[in-house]
């Protein structure tokens, strides 16, 4: 079968041929319809992603897709055993998901990861505490803050503070009912005050961070400048690091703040859980409560789709 191929960390990808994959007796292999270059997919490949484990190569790179089965049904699928991944002409994968009913398969190739990640924080809090109250996203103007930012509105978060760079994008962002903020600043003390005056009206109950870095250093020193005056309880998720791999925090935060800091990715929320979600959040890209822009390559140009630089996520499509 013809399949994007890795065969060395920094190699770069090429449309092949590559063994059919393994498929357990009773079953039968999907037809990709689309599969998502998504940045997690972009690190496990070049061996980059601190989830790579044991990379062997060559291989074939994805970790989700849409695809079609035998019967000619729409299904979410993903995690297959490497070196199979799903950027394949065929693929099989042990979870299966119908896709809904006049959902755009390749929006929800394109979407599903990067709206995860922030689904599972939000919903995962909304059980705990039967609302969301203000919620903060730091990074809201890539994919991933969209969406979180997005999945926050549906599910009925009182005020979403939506913090990004792309001044576009904020101001869809805003049309959709977000507070905003500018990080386009220059140096870290105008930074934590264009924080600090937003979270100031209404102190944020939980936190999502894309970007860490500078970014998470200038949060915390806004979040404590409340100090003793909060008494709400902050949960801060890191989630990505666009910003930089570390950031130095601040013990008098810790001591003036209730606050719990946590991270959400692979390790720390299993494969089940998230696809556990997969039917709701594929059922709100039907209705069109989450959406995203994406642009669409063949297999045959993995390397032009591997290149590509715009706004718009990558999705991989059959020839």
């Amino acid at each position: 079968m013809r399949a994007a191929i890795f065969t060395a960390p920094d190699a770069s990808p090429v449309c092949a041929d590559f063994p059919e994959p393994t498929v357990p007796p009773g079953s039968e292999p999907l037809q990709l319809v689309g599969a998502g270059l998504h940045n997690v997919v972009r690190g496990l490949a070049t061996g980059r992603h601190y989830g790579r484990g044991q990379m062997r190569y060559p291989l074939v790179p994805g970790i989700d897709a849409v695809a079609r089965t035998s019967d000619g049904r729409l299904v979410y699928t993903g995690y297959a055993r490497p070196p199979f991944g799903t950027m394949a002409e065929r693929l099989f994968a042990p979870f299966q998901a119908d896709v809904p009913a006049g959902a755009d398969p390749l929006a929800i190739a394109a979407g599903m990861n990067p709206s995860l990640s922030g689904w599972m924080v939000l919903t995962a809090r909304r059980r705990e505490l039967g609302a969301l109250g203000t919620v903060l996203v730091l990074g809201a103007t890539g994919t991933s803050g969209s969406l979180a930012v997005q999945g926050a509105l549906a599910l009925g978060a009182e005020r979403v503070i939506a913090a990004g760079r792309d001044q576009g994008t904020l101001e869809q962002l805003r049309g959709e009912g977000a507070t905003t903020v500018s990080l386009a600043h220059d140096g870290p003390d105008s930074l934590e005050r264009a924080l600090a005056d937003v979270v100031s009206e209404t102190a944020p109950g939980l936190v999502l961070d894309y970007l860490w870095g500078s970014v998470a250093e200038a949060a915390f020193a806004a979040l404590g400048r409340s100090g003793e005056d909060v008494e709400a309880d902050t949960s801060y998720v890191q989630i990505g690091t666009l910003a930089g791999a570390k950031a130095a925090l601040p013990a008098d935060l810790l001591r003036s703040r209730r606050i719990r800091i946590t991270g959400s990715g692979v390790g720390s929320v299993s494969h089940e859980e998230m696809l556990a979600e997969a039917p709701e959040v594929m059922a709100r890209f039907a209705d069109g409560t989450l959406h995203l822009p994406y642009t669409a390559f063949p297999l045959s140009r993995i390397g032009e789709a591997w290149a590509h630089t715009g706004r718009s996520r990558v999705v991989v499509v059959p020839d």
